[in-house]
């Protein structure tokens, strides 16, 4: 933790966006996976400012995603959401008994109620998260919602 605090005391002394607007900047929203490879700003040709990140395993479109989705758009005026999943996730080489196991193996815990969201198809399920979040009660019927699929190797993102 040591190190984080000396590497926000580097980033301090050059900050310079205390000025940007908590709104962002191309109206975007961007639904994606907390993989450490995908560097969302920089594969997107973005700036700090530009769009709001939502990030977690998988990039999948859960509650808490339309909860930060619904404040996005009605609070902070976004007009579209990109959802991004990527090749090589840890969410298609687990199954949710498999997580389940896990948890109740190491921490003696019974994770039946939690919805780990594992991916079977990236495509399906791309298509299947994008289908949710234009049918949403909560959303704007003419939200732009498209779904991306990152290949973690090329660096190239293949709308679906």
């Amino acid at each position: 933790m040591d190190d984080l605090l000396a590497g926000n005391a580097r980033y301090a002394e050059q900050f310079n966006g205390g000025d940007l607007s908590a709104r962002p900047a191309r109206h975007l929203a961007v639904v994606t996976c907390m993989d450490t490879r995908l560097d969302v700003y920089a594969l997107l040709g973005l700036q700090l400012g530009d769009a709001h990140v939502i990030r977690n395993a998988g990039g999948r479109v859960t509650d808490d995603v339309l909860r930060s989705l619904i404040v996005s758009i009605e609070v902070l005026g976004t007009t579209a959401v990109a959802v991004i999943q990527h090749t090589d996730c840890g969410m298609t080489k687990t199954t949710e008994a498999g997580l389940r196991e896990l948890v109740r193996e190491r921490r003696g815990a019974d994770a039946r109620d939690v919805r780990f969201m594992t991916i079977d198809d990236h495509a399906e399920t791309i298509r299947a998260d994008v289908a949710s979040l234009r049918a949403s009660p909560f959303l704007p019927s003419d939200l732009d919602v498209r779904g991306f699929l990152f290949d973690v190797k090329t660096g190239q993102l293949a709308p679906i």
